[in-house]
């Protein structure tokens, strides 16, 4: 006896349907009642009731009065240097070439013992009405330093790259777990349901450490991992059918398609990766359109293009993708992420052999395409609604490694929010003298996500998905808003 002919014995009478059986079942049909809606009357019957409900990615309201729509996370992979950059430390200017080796309370890689205190190569100034010091890496973003919450007591888990840009970005230095874009998505849905509703973009040079998993769904259906984006030609690899098919035959495929899942999806009611396929063929079906006007830059003003830098070779490549994820917000896309640095050493911020010419080629890369962002955010009305992250996966240390790098430090670094919600010209928290570990107002990756998902009405006790036998979240067992960073 099989288990479904058990069930029916055990509740007398074949004709039983148990509640969750019949949800399931009625779930089967998801898939072709949407098609149905996309393709319209050369297919299937016009008169397909839309059933909007039934989508995933469907707008949802807020658990909370929400200050924000939409985000865009700007990650600094590497590991950029506080006190290179947000954090001026006098002390290291007094203390510069002052030995540490042998210190025990130093704490390093294992690679190369501490080294000699090192003050920054570079200069800080007082930037708008707040008088936040900011250095010469980022003169662009000192002078939007008014719109911009600063957050100098951040502290990480792991000391390693991937399990840090992990924790970061999934809540987890272990991979496997869903990412702030997915969550977030997750939790709102997206406003635009003709592109992907969390975009990414990933530096040219090379693949950003642990690749995919840094935006993939994980345990939360399919529908919510992130697409990545390229920067020029087609979005997404293949989007364009071949010029011999027709949008008539791409139809009849479509739709054949469509009949062979749901046939499986009917006999398999708990395969949530098949509904999400069938979805997805749908949303590439709408993205051939949609998707290619929305990188489309051609239309945009030369003084718009020279804001965000794409008139100079180094800022060119980011400034086009800070454009590109304005115009994906404006269209309504949930979350865009672009990441600044990808493989190894040089190729981003990982400053071990020279912090001068590793940080100075990438902020140069980044300072004036963020900046215009910020700038093109607000005149065009969206910055009241936007949350820009500016973050990275720990900080540097304040002693040398070799002669002029610096090694990774997870015990202190900045990151810093802007948009709506957020108190401007504000600087929270504080390092010690040196900028060695935080000093006052410690906040693990778990509190700056939880202040996210805050601005955008959700509640980061609230979101959950059930999976492996308890309610998950991104903030895991932790996590608290950092208040004092609101406006």
């Amino acid at each position: 006896m099989d288990l479904s002919e058990l069930f029916k014995s055990k509740h007398n009478g074949p004709d039983y349907i148990s509640r969750k059986r019949f949800l399931q079942n009625a779930g089967g049909g998801i898939g072709g009642l949407a098609l149905a809606t996309l393709l319209g009357s050369d297919s299937l019957a016009a008169t397909t009731p839309s059933h909007s409900s039934l989508n995933p990615l469907a707008p949802k309201s807020p658990m909370m009065p929400a200050k924000v729509k939409r985000v865009i996370s700007i990650f600094c992979f590497g590991g950029l240097s506080h006190i290179d950059a947000f954090d001026y430390k006098h002390e290291l200017v007094v203390k510069d070439g002052v030995s540490v080796a042998g210190r025990p309370e130093f704490d390093t890689m294992g690679r190369s013992a501490p080294g000699r205190l090192m003050k920054s190569p570079w200069s800080f100034k007082p930037y708008g009405q707040s008088g936040t010091l900011v250095s010469d890496l980022f003169p662009n973003i000192g002078n939007c330093i008014d719109d911009i919450a600063l957050i100098r007591s951040m502290v990480s888990d792991s000391n390693n790259h991937v399990p840090a840009l992990y924790h970061m970005l999934t809540g987890s230095i272990l991979a496997g777990r869903p990412g702030l874009g997915s969550w977030v998505t997750y939790g709102l849905g997206t406003e635009n349901q003709n592109l992907p509703a969390f975009v990414v973009m990933t530096d040219p040079r090379a693949l950003v450490g642990g690749g995919a998993a840094n935006w993939n769904s994980a345990f939360l259906p399919s529908n919510f991992q992130g697409v990545q984006f390229r920067s020029g030609g087609l979005p997404v690899l293949n989007l364009k059918p071949p010029s011999d098919l027709t949008p008539e035959r791409q139809r009849e495929n479509i739709h054949f398609i469509e009949k062979l899942n749901d046939e499986f999806l009917r006999s398999h009611p708990a395969e949530q990766d098949m509904a999400a396929r069938i979805q997805t063929y749908e949303l590439a079906f709408r993205m051939q359109s949609e998707a290619t006007e929305a990188v489309d830059i051609s239309r945009e003003s030369t003084a718009t293009k020279s804001l965000y830098g794409m008139d100079r070779p180094e800022t060119e490549v980011f400034g086009k993708q800070c454009l590109l994820a304005r115009r994906l917000v404006e269209r309504g896309v949930r979350f865009v992420q672009l990441y600044s640095g990808g493989g190894v050493f040089d190729q981003n911020w990982d400053a071990h052999n020279g912090m001068v010419a590793n940080h100075s080629m990438h902020a140069k890369e980044v300072d004036q395409p963020v900046a215009g962002l910020i700038r093109d955010l607000k005149q065009r009305g969206l910055f009241e609604d936007t949350l820009v992250i500016f973050h990275t996966e720990f900080g540097r240390m304040p002693f040398t490694e070799g002669s002029t790098g610096r090694d990774h430090n997870p015990h202190a670094f900045s990151c810093w929010i802007a948009g709506g919600g957020v108190k401007g010209g504000t600087v929270h928290g504080a390092s010690d003298e040196i900028g060695y570990k935080v000093a006052s107002d410690p906040h693990p990756v778990h509190d700056l996500n939880a202040t996210v998902l805050h601005l955008l009405g959700l509640d980061h006790l609230k979101l959950t998905y059930f999976y492996n036998g308890r309610n998950m979240r991104l903030t895991d067992v932790y996590g608290n808003v950092i208040q004092q960073v609101l406006a």
